[in-house]
């Protein structure tokens, strides 16, 4: 399938997958993310049992565990509406995981079809809504961190860049290395700590150094593991989900 002929055309109604870390830590960015969609003119629904993707339990190893959460998730989105998801990572699960996870069984078609469904937010408003963006904002200089499932998982880094070169009064600053992980992965930042801290000293550095006070990126784990370690190091450095810093840069009543 070419990457044409995976996307659909723009639809009356979709679902929203909210994320764990959004519903836990950044509620405003799942908002902001909704809010984005509806603007456009399409109904967005939000399913109250939705849960965790099962990463986690896929990531360490409790293949049955993952199996048991992915079959919720996927009883929670029954009609055949795009399912946005604001997390490379989380999307990455869904659409790729899911159909390994059940593969050989029963349950193999029903997780391809809804693994079909899944586009990340920013590939969203870029391919399917074909988003256009004024902005309203003051100017301001970020920086940008695209999550490894996004960038390779998804291949999904240009819209991101599409999306932020959209506003007019926004600057990209590059930084060096900008391909390179934050050290989060998850689980991965629990079992080996002492990698992880290593890797987002190295993060923090490079996007410190583009002289940047505002990072920007679409998975809440990058950003949560940046801003801690940036605000462990006093940084004046602040991120935010990319779903936020578009709405706040576009909506009329924030100005």
């Amino acid at each position: 399938m070419s990457p044409s002929d995976r996307y659909p055309e723009r639809p009356q109604r979709v679902y929203f997958f909210g994320t764990c870390l959004i519903d836990l830590l950044y509620p405003e960015a799942g908002l902001a993310g909704m809010q984005l969609i509806r603007r456009e003119g399409v109904e967005v629904l939000y399913p109250r049992d939705q849960t965790c993707c099962g990463q986690p339990a896929w990531n360490s190893g409790y293949r049955d565990e993952a199996r048991s959460v992915a079959m919720r998730q996927i009883g929670c989105f029954p009609q055949p509406y795009p399912i946005v998801v604001p997390s490379g990572s989380c999307a990455g699960m869904m659409r790729h995981q899911y159909p390994r996870l059940f593969q050989g069984s029963p349950e193999q078609e029903t997780a391809l079809a809804f693994a079909a469904r899944i586009f990340e937010l920013t590939e969203f408003l870029v391919h399917v809504l074909k988003i256009d963006l004024q902005d309203l904002g003051a100017p301001v200089e970020v920086a940008l961190h695209v999550s490894c499932a996004a960038r390779r998982e998804l291949q999904v880094a240009d819209e991101h860049r599409v999306l932020l070169q959209q506003l007019e009064g926004v600057t990209l600053l590059e930084q060096q290395r900008a391909e390179e992980c934050c050290g989060f992965g998850g689980t991965f930042a629990v079992k080996h700590p002492e990698i992880s801290a290593a890797m987002v000293e190295e993060k923090c550095n490079a996007v410190v150094a583009t002289g940047a006070t505002r990072l920007v990126s679409g998975d809440c784990g990058c950003l949560m593991n940046i801003n801690g370690h940036a605000q462990h190091r006093n940084e004046a450095l602040q991120g935010q989900h990319i779903a936020s810093f578009l709405w706040e840069r576009t909506n009329a009543a924030e100005r």
